[in-house]
């Protein structure tokens, strides 16, 4: 088939009145804008959550980043929606803001929070101290008061002393004895002893002596035996002693011949309510 004359197509002359359709346009790229739009509305959303606030930065951040890329598709005429890439910047600035200023409430909150429980550590720790100092203070006073009392208790012979309830004790200085033939707990070559003691009650209440017996002891500690004989020399200290009465009780005791030169007297009208006296000196 020979060539068609220029201007014409194979087919022949186009009809008169006949226009080529235009070529097809490019689609719009709005994905971008899209995108920032539905993170920023997230990352704002999360920044307004107090439990879920630390979240809302990274779909904020992304808000921005896609907002600013989608602007820049508007620019080259590659998209059409440049208000939801605009909303997404801004709603992804906002979103960064409200991360940063819950971080920054909370760690102001933590940090209050911390200082109250150390101050309070701080003032527990104290008082504790406080309390400690008081008692070891206390005790001290209590030690104190105690060695004062037990000093106190401790006298020499011919001295007095008086109980809370008024009770008055006096042992006189141990006098030299002599045992009759009956005499029982005086072994050949001892020596024997009285001791004295006067009991006056200047209390309100009578006192009950339920074991007014002195327990006797030379220097070196050792027990001297309790004399007993018939003469009626001997009086034990016992029953009730009436307020503004006077009573005296004497026992004798045997002394072995190498008892030390001293003797020590404890005495208690009652064990069970009275703490014990001593009276020390030598012996007469």
């Amino acid at each position: 088939m020979p060539a068609p004359p220029p201007g014409q197509t194979p087919w022949g002359s186009p009809p008169t009145g006949f226009q080529a359709p235009p070529p097809p346009s490019a689609q719009p790229r709005n994905g971008m804008g899209v995108t920032a739009l539905v993170l920023g509305i997230s990352g704002v959303v999360l920044g307004l959550m107090v439990v879920l606030f630390w979240m809302s930065w990274l779909p904020a951040l992304l808000a921005l980043i896609f907002g600013i890329v989608g602007l820049g598709h508007v620019r080259k005429g590659m998209a059409t929606n440049r208000g939801m890439a605009l909303t997404g910047i801004v709603l992804g600035v906002v979103g960064l803001l409200l991360a940063v200023g819950g971080g920054v409430f909370t760690v102001s909150k933590v940090t209050a929070f911390a200082d109250d429980i150390r101050e309070q550590n701080e003032a527990v720790e104290a008082a504790e101290a406080s309390a400690s100092a008081e008692a070891s203070a206390s005790a001290a006073a209590e030690a104190s008061a105690s060695a004062a009392a037990e000093e106190a208790r401790n006298l020499t012979f011919g001295e007095t002393y008086t109980y809370e309830d008024g009770l008055k004790i006096t042992i006189s200085t141990p006098q030299p004895f002599v045992p009759d033939d009956f005499a029982m707990g005086h072994p050949k070559g001892n020596k024997a002893l009285q001791v004295t003691v006067i009991a006056v009650n200047d209390g309100k209440k009578a006192v009950d002596f339920k074991t007014g017996l002195p327990n006797v002891r030379d220097a070196d500690g050792a027990d001297v035996e309790l004399l007993i004989d018939g003469s009626g020399r001997q009086k034990v200290l016992t029953g009730n002693l009436l307020p503004g009465k006077r009573s005296v009780g004497k026992y004798a005791y045997s002394l072995p011949p190498d008892a030390a030169d001293r003797i020590r007297v404890e005495f208690s009208p009652d064990v069970m309510e009275y703490d014990d006296t001593i009276w020390t000196g030598p012996l007469k």
